[in-house]
């Protein structure tokens, strides 16, 4: 038997599915294409899938994991870059002086999964939890700048930056905004990676731009690139 089939055909076309939808929201021809399932069978278990809260849709209607993922992962305890990143996210606070957050991608938004707030003083909270918009900010450039062409030119349609910024991204491993998600307010974000090397999240601080300034990066920058690859390296030797 193959080892990468369980001998259950439906099973095993399912968990193909979801692991395909693991690098991100894809449309019904899309999944078609990525899995080899054929059209009927894959519109099948990916609308049965749904049912169970394990696939969702994005705003443009692609499927995309589905919150229950989440809820099994938390159930088993295993998600463990939520473990990590408390604590980095508070060392991170306090070396810079700013609020820390870790967010994730989920379709056409961005979710804080983690915070450290600022302990006193003018601060920009973005409680656990939140929705923001994946068309602004340093965070949403990272989640997206390490994408295929097709994704990042579906992306920066009516985005605050461009292909080009998520070029120099891409570069120099970080990002920065000024005033971009939210007027007076500056951020500096950089990648986090699983261990099969994919952007799975963004570390990120943000604070009023009187504070961070125009050029955030060039101040903060390090920090943030440092405490996003101590968690990557966590993660590669889970």
């Amino acid at each position: 038997m193959d080892k990468k089939n369980s001998g259950v055909g439906v099973l095993d076309k399912a968990v193909t599915i979801l692991g395909t939808l693991e690098s991100g929201p894809h449309s019904l021809a899309e999944l078609v294409a990525a899995t080899g399932i054929a059209r009927p069978t894959a519109h099948r278990l990916a609308v049965a899938l749904e049912h169970h809260r394990l696939v969702t849709r994005d705003l443009q209607g692609r499927f995309v994991l589905g919150p229950r993922s989440a809820e099994l992962a938390a159930a088993a305890g295993e998600d463990r870059l939520l473990a990590a990143a408390a604590p980095a996210l508070a060392a991170l606070r306090d070396a810079t002086g700013e609020s820390a957050q870790l967010y994730r991608r989920q379709g056409d938004i961005r979710i804080c999964v983690a915070v450290a707030e600022r302990l006193s003083g003018l601060r920009d909270s973005v409680p656990v939890g939140a929705s923001l918009t994946m068309q602004a900010g340093s965070a949403a450039q990272i989640l997206l700048a390490w994408e295929d062409s097709e994704k990042i030119h579906r992306g920066v349609k009516n985005a605050r930056f461009t292909a080009a910024h998520l070029a120099a991204d891409r570069r120099r491993g970080w990002a920065q905004s000024v005033g971009e998600r939210e007027a007076g307010v500056a951020s500096v974000s950089a990648p986090v990676k699983g261990p099969n090397g994919k952007v799975i999240a963004a570390v990120s601080i943000s604070g009023p731009i009187e504070r961070l300034g125009r050029q955030p990066g060039r101040v903060h920058a390090a920090a943030v690139v440092a405490t996003a690859a101590r968690l990557t390296e966590y993660l590669a030797k889970s």
